[in-house]
């Protein structure tokens, strides 16, 4: 496929549906078992729908709200509304009412898809307080006590609007797209302040397929399946989790939450899966946790494939005979049940969102699965940079994607330019300013090239702490390998302005739960946080930690807390990065006191 030359996101799927009608596309789970639904009854759908929205009088340029968590019918409404010209603009499930009230009173959206009762709930009190919102469509009905204010609409109904709109009004609306025009607003999700609504083109995302393209080519490109659970909401899982799946004729499966996504792993077989460092940081300390219960061989095998695997990685080629024997038993008695844990055919993980600890990537890579890790921003369509599969450099983000062009500013500031740029900030002309200067789109982050022409994250320019004597620490690098250690499940570093750094720990929750059954008391977090007894082994952890850091960079206190950091308390965005203003926000008196003599 030449992405080039694709004048939209549409087009490029309704090629698709009309080359592979028959074929499978979408998944979901319905009593106990998969069912698909083909290209060409996606299709449809996507048809009808946009006859009922063009019944709605949704006009070219007009924007409709999606609040759903994935199914397909996420994908459905997102093409059906660019399909009429108009511009999608997804909001996370998650959202609380003051964060939707933001999305549809800002985007002024005309209409908004929904899914379920327990999303409307969040929904309908900001759909109130949208004076430009004219209707709404639910995927499932809804239980009103009263009727709306609005128009409302079920999925059927919805469906059936447009039947007397000809299918020659779809295809003139489609045929004007162009690659310039706007097909979405993405609002980010906030690590700090008001999430802005960046604006992203047909031609911005299909630029960034480009790329992606080129990095799946060399993983062998086959019949692709896909397991899709980050947020659709999100750029990535919206560019990389559906619209590249679509470009390849792939399969979508939609997993049934994050707590039964290694069974569906299991169950679906993907070959491609993007995800965020926070999975395989869960995933690493559930295998090991697992080991707790091998047995003496295993253990020992276990051992012997990290160290074999980390030494062909780190080292290539100095395995000596004996070892590549070794590695090979390693290869049937370990890696092999590993990759079956996965479904057995997964060609890679692609890991973004957040900087991928290095130690998390080589023992995957170790235990035979490729995870190449990626950058990139929403204001980008999102990837920037990708490793590729056959060069893996797990301490570097890769080099640049095709269409591209980045470089490094004086002050070492990434800066990237090409289509995949967003047009702007919607609403927001001092914001885009700041951000795109003179085509190039300023990161925020800093980096660098090493030799072979891979991008290095060194730091993030807002999120580096500048400790009272001039010296700058990078909080993630700390936190990264807080992470690491199995009695730590959440952490924030803390010190800007201040002579050293303190950290706020959330305790591992299965450790807490095997450490308070030991010890025979109330596994709460409220309760631990205040045992002497367990703060002396989370401090064990600590110390663990600080021994491998230089003196500006370790930890002189800690705190733990009484409670996690969720989207729900708004300490953590949709994609699961730490909200590190709503933290300081909310424990202010505690790193108060941590600096208290």
């Amino acid at each position: 496929m030449t992405f080039e030359t694709v004048p939209s996101l549409v087009r490029l799927f309704n090629d698709q549906a009309n080359d592979q009608a028959k074929q499978p596309f979408l998944w979901r789970k319905r009593g106990g078992s998969w069912q698909p639904q083909s290209y060409g009854s996606v299709a449809d759908d996507i048809r009808r729908l946009a006859r009922g929205l063009i019944a709605l009088g949704i006009s070219a340029g007009d924007r409709v709200a999606l609040i759903s968590e994935n199914r397909p019918e996420w994908l459905i409404s997102d093409l059906a509304i660019m399909s009429v010209g108009a511009i999608s603009v997804p909001a996370f499930a998650t959202n609380t009412i003051e964060d939707n009230r933001h999305v549809l009173t800002h985007s002024g959206a005309k209409g908004l898809i929904v899914s379920n009762n327990a999303i409307a709930k969040r929904v309908l009190p900001a759909a109130m307080q949208a004076p430009e919102l004219r209707f709404l469509v639910s995927m499932e009905g809804l239980d009103l006590a009263q009727s709306l204010p609005i128009d409302a609409f079920d999925w059927k109904a919805a469906m059936t609007l447009g039947e007397n709109i000809a299918d020659d009004e779809i295809t003139r609306r489609v045929d004007a797209l162009q690659r310039t025009d706007v097909c979405c607003f993405i609002y980010t999700s906030g690590t700090g302040g008001v999430p802005k609504g960046v604006m992203l083109t047909h031609g911005s995302i299909l630029c960034n397929m480009q790329g992606a393209h080129k990095l799946i080519l060399e993983l062998g490109l086959g019949k692709e399946v896909f397991l899709s659970f980050l947020p659709l909401s999100h750029s990535y899982e919206h560019t990389a989790g559906q619209f590249l799946a679509i470009s390849l004729g792939g399969q979508i499966y939609y997993a049934e939450s994050v707590e039964k996504l290694v069974d569906n792993m299991a169950e679906v077989r993907p070959t491609i899966m993007t995800a965020v460092p926070r999975l395989y940081e869960a995933i690493h300390q559930k295998i090991l946790r697992g080991l707790k219960t091998a047995k003496p061989f295993q253990r020992r095998m276990f051992d012997l494939a990290l160290q074999l695997g980390r030494k062909r990685y780190e080292a290539p080629g100095t395995l000596t005979f004996k070892e590549k024997l070794l590695y090979f038993a390693c290869d049937l008695t370990v890696r092999r049940k590993v990759k079956a844990r996965f479904g057995g055919r997964l060609k890679a993980f692609v890991s973004g969102g957040a900087a991928l600890n290095y130690e998390i990537g080589v023992f995957f890579l170790a235990l035979g699965i490729r995870v190449l890790q990626g950058y990139g921003q929403t204001e980008c369509s999102p990837v920037i940079t990708c490793n590729r599969p056959t060069r893996i450099r797990i301490d570097t983000v890769g080099p640049v994607f095709d269409g591209l062009e980045v470089k490094i500013a004086e002050d070492g500031e990434i800066l990237v330019h090409g289509e995949a740029v967003m047009k702007g900030y919607w609403r927001d002309e001092d914001a885009t300013s700041r951000a795109i200067q003179n085509g190039w789109l300023h990161t925020g982050d800093i980096g660098e090239f090493d030799a072979d022409g891979n991008l290095k994250i060194t730091d993030r320019k807002k999120d580096i702490i500048v400790l009272s004597g001039g010296d700058n620490v990078s909080p993630a690098r700390v936190e990264g390998f807080l992470l690491l250690q199995p009695e730590i499940g959440q952490a924030m570093a803390h010190g800007d302005k201040h002579p050293h750094l303190v950290a706020l720990i959330v305790p591992d929750s299965d450790f807490a739960k095997e450490w308070a059954r030991q010890n025979n008391v109330e596994a709460s977090l409220e309760s631990l946080a205040t045992d002497a007894a367990f703060q002396k082994a989370i401090s064990q952890a600590v110390d663990r930690v600080n021994a491998g850091l230089s003196a500006i960079e370790r930890i002189r206190r800690f705190a733990l807390l009484p409670e996690g950091f969720t989207i729900d308390n708004a300490m953590l965005t949709p994609s699961l990065k730490i909200r590190r203003h709503k933290i300081r926000e909310r424990w202010a008196s505690v790193l108060a006191r941590l600096y208290e003599k």
